[in-house]
């Protein structure tokens, strides 16, 4: 049976399409994603519910991936700690090939059955941890192996994936099977299936978070000030809260390293 990800393309002759009808074609096909992810919502609200429960109980979530699907795992993890404030080692991201194949492929690293579990080893897994295997596929080895680890050791386990009944889906407790069809280019699951995951992705982190204290109102309170830009987002936060101007806003929150914090300081809960 072919994967609906390895299925031709709705599309023919892409060398022979000028520029206009490539990028009309693509967005085209983009258009049906976040449709597709809406129908899943089911399937990833007890997903983020478990996760959200896990982490409150001092749990960490791991996603684990090949390729763009581990890419995009990481690029989720390293996130969560600038955005909300959230320890470093509490979102991670595990990539088939380890750091090296975030910017080059690592050959046939994503067929090693045994790999993922023995990365993940590496942090102490806790029987409070959830794992999320990411594969477009549901076949690849490396993340099938990490999710059926991971279960047999009392972990909760999840996947995202883009085929419908695939064997990834078959080993975790919590499978999220978005079908996104054929690519635009035949078989290219950076495209379609990738946005797809990013999406899903988003929605979990961004839900645990919320459920974990990390934003108050609709604000990321307890960002990292990293640049200046989030200097001045925190600035702005704290003058409307507080009813400051700028300068005494800045200073508090300078003072106090995050948005929450100066509030707290203020005896503004």
């Amino acid at each position: 049976m072919i994967k609906s990800t390895e299925a031709d393309s709705h599309y023919d002759a892409l060398d022979q399409m000028s520029v206009r009808e490539l990028l009309e074609n693509i967005n085209r096909e983009d258009q049906t994603i976040a449709l597709t992810v809406q129908k899943t919502i089911p399937a990833i609200e007890p997903l983020a519910e478990a996760i959200a429960e896990r982490m409150q109980q001092g749990g960490r979530l791991f996603y684990i991936g090949a390729g763009t699907s581990g890419r995009l795992g990481i690029v989720d993890a390293s996130e969560c700690p600038p955005t909300y404030g959230i320890e470093f080692d509490r979102v991670i991201g595990l990539i088939a090939g380890g750091d090296a194949a975030i910017r080059r492929a690592v050959e046939f690293a994503e067929d090693d059955f045994d790999q993922a579990w023995k990365d993940i080893l590496e942090w102490n897994p806790q029987p409070n941890d959830t794992v999320i295997g990411i594969a477009a596929s549901g076949t690849t080895p490396y993340v099938m192996g990490g999710v059926s680890d991971a279960r047999k050791n009392g972990l909760l386990t999840g996947c995202i994936t883009c085929n419908a009944e695939s064997p990834l889906a078959a080993l975790v407790d919590f499978p999220i099977e978005v079908v996104t069809g054929p690519e635009f280019v035949t078989g290219s699951t950076r495209m379609k299936a990738g946005t797809a995951q990013k999406l899903v992705l988003n929605m979990i982190s961004t839900t645990v978070m919320i459920r974990l204290g990390r934003v108050k109102g609709n604000k990321m309170v307890d960002m990292q000030l990293s640049n200046q830009k989030l200097v001045v987002r925190g600035t702005r936060m704290l003058m409307k809260a507080l009813n400051l101007d700028e300068e005494e806003a800045k200073s508090l929150l300078l003072l106090h390293g995050s948005v929450r914090k100066a509030i707290e300081a203020s005896g503004m809960q």
